[in-house]
């Protein structure tokens, strides 16, 4: 695959088989971070677990400190009772059959977070289809399902995200913009590892954390260093 000059010095930048502290390297991606847009920061970490057996699975949810710098549409499923909550809270969808209805028949998929309370999980059920092959199913694990949708709704908007393994026993997630910095970028990515650490299966054997990278949208992976997680 053929990259541009600016790929290319960033390459340069990055010294080879070095891994690197996280503050130190999301000042590196900050720095390399080129595009015309504010880049979003990513985490890839490689998980010494097989994804293929249920009692390896590593998923989870964590607010970060700093938040996304993404802005949420939250879509809530609850009884009546709770909608001013949901609301309030910030949801700028909530309902019932009628939103099951408007995403059936007109493909309507204008959100980013689906929470539900756990009493509509019956009618929520039926979305599977639709809802889980885009990650937004409710997850009781993630926090999506819930009887206190307010909260829940707190946190979407507050900056919380999703971590799961997929297939090849990696976790992908955002922490930030590059416009955070690397000091903010830094606080998010320790609360993320730490809560991914914390979520280490008890039938998981050897090297926990086997390599992690951060990389920006266009940009270089630079590779972190986890020897002080102790995993």
């Amino acid at each position: 695959m053929k990259h541009g000059k600016k790929y290319n010095d960033s390459v340069k930048t990055i010294e080879a088989d070095k891994f690197y502290d996280s503050a130190e390297a999301l000042d590196l991606v900050c720095k390399n971070a080129k595009a015309k847009f504010d880049e979003t920061v990513e985490v890839h970490v490689r998980l010494g677990v097989d994804s293929r057996h249920a009692d390896q699975q590593v998923r989870g949810a964590v607010v970060l400190p700093n938040g996304t710098g993404k802005k949420v549409r939250v879509c809530v499923f609850c009884k009546e009772d709770k909608y001013e909550a949901a609301k309030g809270a910030g949801a700028e969808y909530v309902g019932g059959q009628d939103l099951v209805d408007k995403i059936v028949k007109e493909n309507w998929m204008d959100f980013d977070v689906v929470i539900a309370s756990p009493d509509m999980m019956g009618l929520v059920g039926r979305l599977g289809k639709v809802l889980g092959p885009r990650g937004l199913m409710p997850n009781p694990k993630a926090g999506t399902v819930t009887p206190d949708v307010a909260k829940a709704v707190t946190e979407a908007k507050a900056g919380k995200i999703e971590y799961r393994l997929d297939k090849t026993n990696i976790i992908h997630c955002p922490i930030g913009k590059a416009s955070f910095g690397a000091e903010k970028l830094d606080a998010n990515f320790t609360t993320l590892i730490e809560a991914i650490v914390k979520a280490k299966p008890a039938a998981a054997k050897g090297t926990y954390l086997k390599s992690c990278v951060v990389t920006s949208t266009m940009g270089v992976g630079v590779p972190v260093s986890t020897a002080k997680y102790g995993a």
